[in-house]
């Protein structure tokens, strides 16, 4: 089609017709990436992010940009990033240059300066780490690590850790997750059903115990051991 090479002028129908192309091709391509590219944006990632953004952005706000050549550009980029990929997990020395060894920023209690600089951040930047994972004392801190898609992971000293059940010898109730069966005022049979409850169950549950009808509800779970939260419109 005209729409996909560089044109003085497009039609209304054409800048949407590339639109809708663009965004499902680079829907694509990020499918074809895999997970890995939106949840962890490490440095082979950020770099095809800036690329991909780029490089589609223009064609579809300049009619004089043809889009066929950003797609040719995009397809040859998600080539190199898969093999990228595959190659990294097949030698050790391309997988430490693109993911790099954690940095160590704390151990024992104490800052350790000098990796502060090779990971690139500041004192504040590392008590602002500290304090999104609610730690308040640097001393209470056994290792720290700056990771390789810039996130910190931190152990504490075991005395400032949180006793568990095991610890001090209680038996806690078995692990049951909670399926959601009512939202936004409908019913999910299927989560329903698999718990081995139907809807007449349901509706009786909800008149005897809340006096609520289904479509009163905005959220209701359920748990193997039969615990039934209901949340309600406000």
């Amino acid at each position: 089609m005209d729409f996909f090479n560089g044109q003085e002028t497009l039609t209304l129908f054409q800048w949407v017709l590339r639109a809708v192309v663009g965004f499902f091709f680079l829907l694509f391509a990020a499918k074809i990436m895999g997970k890995r590219s939106i949840s962890q944006l490490r440095l082979l990632d950020f770099v095809m992010a800036l690329l991909l953004g780029n490089i589609i952005a223009h064609p579809l706000s300049d009619e004089g940009l043809g889009l066929k050549g950003s797609m040719t550009t995009m397809t040859v980029l998600v080539l190199l990033y898969s093999a990228s990929v595959y190659i990294s997990l097949k030698s050790p020395a391309i997988r430490q240059f693109l993911d790099p060894s954690p940095v160590p920023l704390i151990r024992n209690g104490e800052i350790l300066y000098s990796n502060l600089s090779k990971a690139r951040i500041t004192i504040d930047d590392l008590l602002a780490e500290l304090r999104k994972e609610k730690i308040e004392d640097v001393q209470k801190v056994a290792l720290s690590l700056w990771e390789a898609d810039g996130s910190l992971t931190t152990f504490l000293h075991p005395q400032h850790q949180t006793v568990t059940a095991k610890e001090i010898n209680l038996t806690p109730k078995p692990f049951s997750f909670p399926m959601t069966i009512i939202k936004d005022g409908k019913i999910v049979k299927k989560d329903l059903f698999d718990l081995g409850k139907d809807e007449q169950w349901l509706k009786n549950t909800l008149q005897l115990n809340y006096q609520k009808s289904i479509k009163d509800i905005l959220l209701a779970t359920l748990d193997q051991s039969g615990e039934l939260k209901i949340f309600l419109y406000k």
